[in-house]
């Protein structure tokens, strides 16, 4: 009989070559650990709850109705809203996502005014369409060769034309410092005693004949136009809260001043007439490619009412000189257009220009905002101190090491040198879970919050669960009288089963716990799940390969009495069944006649 090849195991489920699992899981530590030192983000980004700030939660209401106007694609139009308010108000790493269905959670950290916050981030969009007057640049552009700053794009087309791309700054400026202030607020006097475009074509804040200046006009006698100058000059739109408070306050019908940038993203500050088009009146509007021109452009459609505005509106606008001859788009006080007119334009519009797709995009959602028949209302409003939750992370770290602790011991008194087997994949199961969280951070907008750290608190008994399992399943089959090597391989397939069974049940609940609830609950299920997945990972290319090799060590093999594995302790009566067993040869001896 041809005896057994060399590595065939007794069991055929068993793991044949450990080495190359246990090779996996180091790669993996390897890249994660690498990939955060790499990206300098060496800690888990911390919530609202441990580091301190505000946290405020909207519920999306829509119109009676039009209940299905509260759907994915409005909603994150209303995030892209919110945003751009909280930027408004200086803040930096301020948190903005949608959770379920119809809310929104804004997180705000430390150091914002909480009753600004909650007024900005809970009203209702503000969308107008108010005619330009003048614009200026927020610090002076660099002149070009012939000593002034490139133009605004024009019109081209039956359409307005978007700021272009690869255009400089679009604000003419004077040549010398001095000539800038003096022409300047001429230029602001003029553009406010001129009647507006929306009430004659014929107004012009050009001087014509000469291009030499006049001598210096009488101020104007109405203090709010002079007051309107005053603020038009002081205005520094570099200033997030000299830009959040630009157009508060205005009334559609009154002029105001604004911020808003141009097409290579530098910050111009514009003074605006009376609002003519609401964005109320805006049906429709949205980027599409124009297969005939092979260009992006955002197109619109105005109700009825909004039409005959529009129409009104850019055919006063067609005959006027640069800059007198744009509308701005503002939304919430901030310009977020401004394109020319050439044209009376009516039902249907677009704006065209060197647009990608994510910026026709983002534009058509905002214009559409102004016709989003939802609203919001705030359901809670919860502000957490940095002492509060640096106190409450330290309680949690140490509930956490107590509980290690606990299953450390346990681990140690009742299975002895299996302990070490076990702690190892601890360590292996924190080292992953910690580098993965660093990245999660600035990857998805992760942060590790209160939740989040009793649901890893949480995932070390689900993960020395696993362990309990498989040991126990390798000690009933030394208890039947199997040497350590064939039990270790034959305990494996229904330990196997049991795990994969135990940690499905735990990352179905936390994966329905993370869809049906809102606020801070959803950081206990992703952690949660998260770490349920790594026990999986853990057990089947660390655990399991871990305790094949060390089955064939001495300590282990021989049932060593602090091995965890001693057959005396166990139980079983010596000796040990072996799992090749030698024939005893038996001759027998012919009997005597």
């Amino acid at each position: 009989m041809a005896a057994p090849k060399k590595g065939r195991g007794p069991a055929a489920g068993g793991q044949s070559k450990p080495g190359r699992a246990l090779a996996w899981i180091l790669i993996a530590m390897v890249v994660l650990t690498g990939g955060m030192f790499w990206s300098g983000h060496t800690t888990p980004r911390l919530g609202i709850d441990l580091a301190g700030g505000t946290s405020i939660t909207l519920k999306a209401k829509a119109e009676p109705g039009q209940e299905d106007a509260v759907n994915e694609t409005n909603m994150n139009t209303a995030v892209g809203i919110i945003e751009r308010r909280v930027n408004g108000l200086g803040v930096s790493e301020a948190e903005v996502q949608t959770q379920g269905r119809e809310n929104i959670i804004v997180n705000i950290p430390r150091g914002t005014d909480e009753k600004q916050a909650r007024e900005q981030v809970g009203t209702t969009a503000q969308l107008y369409f108010r005619p330009v007057l003048t614009y200026a640049p927020s610090e002076q552009p660099v002149p070009d060769a012939s000593g002034s700053a490139s133009p605004k794009p024009s019109a081209s087309g039956p359409a307005a034309d978007g700021d272009k791309k690869d255009e400089k700054s679009a604000t003419p400026s004077a040549s010398t410092p001095s000539a800038s202030a003096s022409t300047q607020g001429r230029a602001l006097s003029e553009a406010l005693k001129a009647p507006s475009p929306t009430a004659t074509p014929s107004g012009s804040a050009t001087p014509k004949g000469s291009e030499t200046p006049k001598a210096p006009e009488t101020p104007s006698a109405d203090p709010a136009t002079s007051a309107l100058e005053q603020k038009f000059a002081a205005l520094n739109c570099l200033d997030p809260k000299q830009r959040s408070a630009a157009g508060q306050g205005v009334k559609p019908n009154e002029p105001t001043v604004a911020c808003g940038k141009n097409a290579i993203g530098q910050w111009e500050k514009y003074l605006l007439g009376p609002a003519e088009v609401d964005g109320r009146d805006v049906d429709d509007a949205q980027g599409v490619f124009d297969q005939t021109r092979a260009m992006w452009i955002v197109s619109m459609e105005f109700t009825s009412e909004g039409a005959k505005k529009f129409a009104k509106i850019t055919g006063k606008l067609s005959q006027q000189p640069e800059p007198q001859n744009q509308f701005a788009i503002v939304l919430d006080g901030e310009v977020v257009s401004a394109p020319s007119v050439r044209q009376t334009l009516s039902a249907n519009a677009e704006i065209s220009g060197s647009f990608t797709q994510q910026s026709a995009q983002d534009l058509g959602n905002i214009l559409s905002y102004g016709a989003l028949p939802l609203s919001f209302v705030t359901q809670s409003v919860d502000t957490v101190t940095p002492a509060l939750g640096s106190e409450q992370l330290e309680a949690g770290l140490i509930a956490g090491a107590i509980g290690l602790a606990l299953v450390v011991l346990y681990l140690v008194v009742y299975y002895r040198g299996l302990s070490f087997i076990a702690i190892l994949s601890l360590g292996v199961s924190a080292v992953l879970t910690y580098a993965i969280m660093s990245l999660l951070g600035p990857a998805i907008g992760f942060a590790l919050n209160l939740p989040a750290v009793c649901g890893a608190i949480v995932a070390i008994g689900i993960t020395a669960d696993s362990f309990i399992v498989y040991f126990e399943r390798i000690r009933d089959e030394i208890r039947e009288g199997r040497s350590l090597r064939p039990a270790v391989e034959r305990a494996w397939p229904r330990a196997r089963r049991t795990i994969l069974v135990s940690d499905f049940v735990s990352f179905l609940a936390a994966a329905v716990l993370f869809l049906v609830t809102v606020g801070k609950v959803k950081g206990f299920a992703f952690t949660l799940g998260l770490t349920t997945l790594l026990d999986v990972v853990v057990v089947f290319l660390f655990t399991k390969p871990v305790m094949t090799l060390l089955a064939r060590t001495k300590f282990f093999g021989n049932g060593h009495k602090w091995s965890g594995l001693d057959p005396k302790s166990l139980g079983v009566k010596p000796p040990l069944r072996s799992s090749r067993r030698t024939p005893t040869p038996v001759t027998t001896e012919p009997k005597e006649a």
